[in-house]
């Protein structure tokens, strides 16, 4: 099973940019999980005085869905892709909210530092070479009990959630991407989701990365077992500066 990564998955995702959006709109609730994975990460009065990293914001939905549910929060939303940064910088957008074109292994290069006080990584991780390398980089940048939003699609484990999951590759994801010249692309977004973690063994790999709290919430609809949100947090320091 080859799947795109680094610089090739970069530029498929410059060439599909200009779809994108009308295609995701197809996904029945797709903005709609984004703003429910926000609020799940129950940051205190709108996120008011608060700084979140949207890490991997693509065409900026799921930087809406962040500006929707936090109307204080500042915003930075990061992407490898020059060709959906372009998208969403056409948006319009408030002041609070400004982007950053870098991969997630190349955070500091690019300028982004923290702390922030939280993270939301929509679709992302599934699509990293070495996912833990890039979960050390977010610990790190978060400040102490910092919180995580990862909204991903991760299969449950169960059978039934796998099978549904390739017929919606067979009859939905595999005919898109041929009819909008970008197969490659929708057949690694497709192949992804089987090749990545579980749902449990994200959680897992969360726990490993040094984060607390670990939570896995499923989605409504017919995403339920297939999609999930995973909330963690970065400990707080222990009296006297330790961790």
């Amino acid at each position: 099973m080859t799947l795109l990564r680094d610089a090739a998955l970069a530029e498929a995702f410059d060439h599909g940019a200009g779809a994108y959006d009308r295609l995701v709109a197809l996904n029945p609730g797709y903005h709609g999980q984004l703003r429910r994975s926000a609020r799940r990460l129950g940051l205190p009065d709108g996120g008011s005085g608060c700084r979140v990293l949207d890490l991997g914001c693509g065409t900026g939905a799921s930087t809406a869905a962040l500006a929707a549910t936090l109307p204080g929060a500042d915003i930075v939303g990061v992407d490898a892709s020059a060709g959906m940064l372009r998208r969403a910088r056409a948006k319009p957008w408030p002041d609070r909210v400004r982007f950053v074109h870098a991969p997630a292994e190349e955070l500091s290069r690019a300028g982004v530092s923290g702390p922030f006080d939280a993270v939301f990584a929509a679709y992302l991780f599934r699509n990293l070479a070495d996912p833990d390398a890039v979960l050390g980089t977010v610990r790190g940048l978060l400040a102490p009990g910092g919180r995580l939003a990862v909204h991903e699609y991760a299969l449950s484990g169960r059978r039934a959630d796998r099978l549904v999951w390739s017929a919606v590759c067979r009859g939905v994801i595999r005919p898109l991407g041929t009819a909008t010249g970008d197969r490659a692309l929708y057949r690694h977004l497709g192949r992804s989701v089987a090749a990545f973690d579980t749902a449990p063994a994200f959680a897992a790999r969360l726990g490993r990365a040094g984060f607390d709290r670990v939570r896995v919430l499923p989605l409504p609809g017919w995403q339920t077992g297939i999609t999930h949100t995973f909330l963690a947090r970065r400990p707080p320091e222990r009296p006297g500066g330790a961790r």
